[in-house]
């Protein structure tokens, strides 16, 4: 079982960090670099993964049934809902497709496909494809050995995976994946990478067909934070575009920073260039995880996981300036805590945050239009324990949490209108569920 704290489990502490910059491989036109943070260009033949049929072989295989058909009946809306798992523990195979009906929150399972730890998802923007992490090695593996990003095309009218291609993460504990804005490339958050200063982030180009390649780009922070066996070291935990797309933030929970990043792919500035400011400080000893931005590009949210807090920020041009910090925790509370996933609303009204730890909650909040401000609204228990990813539905009348050591998952029928989630959720069982993605077939 994959540790509830953060994506990886915490090792010994890693190497003492070794001098900024190692180019291995030129493909741009040479960028500055920042202090505290290198650049480096991995090589284009880096190794796959080899795959066993028994364990990492992603082979695609219907669910016991014939698929439900994929329309809208009398019942609502239908989707599909994936979901990515822990497979660790032998209770899960890999990602598991269902199609989902808003209309009355029936689920019916029509597909899955075997790949190890695919922790988190993302689908690309035709929806005709899904990549997966492949979250290695994981609590009991080799620290040498590197995690995986692996690709499947995606059949929206059967609902079927079809293993395309797998390659290496060029780094360990891959724990988070974002798509380019063109389209062109797959970056993942590597939380932690043995015999290297800590965590990274790696750059994939992603081919017509689909196929993920080797990492043209891999980028390593340095640096650590106060608080000892969690902040040793570097430890990168998402990696998002701005909303122009113009911009990369990658969330380092080791070093309390949130880097900036310029995307110029026509590579007139190198791929990826520090910003002029380089970073946003966060409160030290907090460890800033996951970033995201409202629709109107004006404003993002960031959860914290070591103190378990959600910060506003004010955006414009590639910076952050932070304007509220608010607690998830009620006060008083003394157990322990663990921010997780946040996600707005489809309105931008209501954004909703999970806190793990001894918590095990949903925290609701209502947005001030007016500034982005965040207003606590309800705690709701997840019913079980540690709670990562959630999703709300499209139709904006459900919202899924999986509870990852719980081997369930909730839907709680959501009201648009006030936020508010209903006291009788939907149960599904499921092992080690972490994140969900809702993708519509039609």
């Amino acid at each position: 079982m994959q540790p509830s704290r953060s994506c990886a489990a915490m090792r010994a502490p890693l190497q003492a960090p070794r001098p900024l910059l190692r180019a291995l491989r030129a493909r741009a036109k040479p960028a500055r670099w920042a202090k505290g943070v290198a650049l480096m260009l991995s090589l284009a033949a880096a190794q796959s993964f080899a795959q066993t049929a028994g364990n990492a072989t992603p082979a695609a295989s219907a669910a016991s049934g014939s698929a439900a058909s994929a329309t809208t009946g009398n019942s609502g809306e239908v989707f599909d809902l994936l979901i990515g798992t822990y497979t660790g523990s032998g209770k899960s195979e890999g990602i598991y497709v269902y199609r989902f009906d808003a209309g009355n929150g029936e689920l019916t399972r029509i597909a899955s496909a075997q790949t190890v730890n695919p922790s988190y998802l993302v689908v690309s923007r035709d929806r005709n494809y899904v990549y997966a992490v492949n979250e290695l090695p994981g609590d009991n593996g080799p620290a040498s050995q590197r995690g995986g990003v692996s690709a499947f095309r995606f059949d929206r009218a059967s609902g079927q995976l079809s293993f395309l291609n797998r390659v290496s993460a060029d780094g360990n504990d891959p724990c988070y994946l974002a798509i380019s804005p063109d389209g062109k490339y797959l970056l993942t958050a590597n939380y932690s990478v043995a015999a290297n200063p800590g965590g990274s982030f790696a750059v994939f180009p992603l081919s017509a067909d689909g196929h993920v390649g080797t990492s043209v780009l891999t980028v390593h922070h340095e640096g650590s934070g106060p608080v000892k066996g969690r902040q040793d070291n570097s430890h990168v935990h998402s990696t998002v575009f701005s909303p122009d797309g113009k911009y990369l933030f990658a969330q380092d929970l080791g070093v309390d920073k949130v880097f900036g990043y310029r995307y110029t792919p026509d590579g007139s500035r190198g791929l990826f260039g520090p910003t002029e400011s380089r970073y946003t400080p966060i409160k030290p000893g907090s460890g800033p995880r996951h970033l995201i931005f409202d629709a109107s590009g004006k404003h993002a949210y960031l959860t914290t996981e070591l103190n378990a807090s959600v910060v506003v920020f004010d955006y414009a041009g590639g910076k952050l300036t932070e304007t509220q910090s608010v607690p998830m925790t009620a006060p008083g509370f003394k157990g322990k805590i663990g921010g997780g996933a946040l996600h707005l609303s489809q309105d931008g009204r209501f954004l909703y945050a999970t806190n793990r730890g001894d918590a095990n909650q949903l925290v609701a909040f209502a947005v001030d239009p007016a500034n982005g401000h965040l207003k606590l609204l309800k705690r709701y228990p997840t019913l079980g324990k540690t709670p990562r990813e959630f999703a709300i539905d499209p139709t904006g009348r459900w919202l899924v949490v999986g509870n990852q050591e719980s081997d369930s998952a909730y839907f709680f029928r959501r009201d648009p209108a006030t936020g508010e989630l209903a006291s009788d959720p939907k149960q599904l069982s499921i092992g080690s569920p972490v994140d969900f993605k809702f993708v519509s077939p039609s």
